[in-house]
């Protein structure tokens, strides 16, 4: 279970520092992400679209998060953003699956209670592991 700290944040238990989306997990250069969207595959939920494409030379899974400019201004965004990134820190799987993700929102996921958006991700990353343990022939 994670405490608030004062200023609000997520802190790790017992150790009084904030709970953090690592840089290794997440997606950062724009050709994973054109990567991710040409070559993967989808996944559809209700607030938000899920790409996904299973990397080569293995490691752990990376997350990265696109909202277009459509969906609001730089605050709208950026909420949008931080939101899915919790979501995603406390609902990734605990084994390390070698696969680039890649989340757009939509929208409704402004207004969508926090429990709905875990359940998705969760939801989306048991699609994910699934496909993954599917034998590489029937893709």
């Amino acid at each position: 279970m994670s405490a608030f700290a004062p200023n609000g944040r997520t802190q790790l238990p017992g150790s009084g520092k904030p709970a953090r989306f690592p840089r290794s997990a997440r997606l950062l250069r724009h050709a994973d992400f054109e990567r991710v969207y040409k070559q993967g595959r989808r996944h559809f939920a209700t607030h938000m679209t899920v790409f996904f494409l299973r990397r080569t030379e293995g490691g752990t899974l990376r997350v990265g998060f696109t909202v277009g400019r459509v969906l609001g201004g730089a605050v709208v965004r950026n909420r949008m953003k931080r939101r899915l990134r919790e979501a995603v820190r406390l609902q990734r799987p605990a084994a390390s699956i070698p696969v680039d993700v890649v989340i757009n929102p939509k929208k409704s996921l402004l207004t969508a209670e926090f429990a709905d958006i875990q359940n998705e991700v969760r939801r989306a990353f048991e699609v994910i592991q699934k496909w993954l343990e599917k034998p590489r022939g029937r893709e």
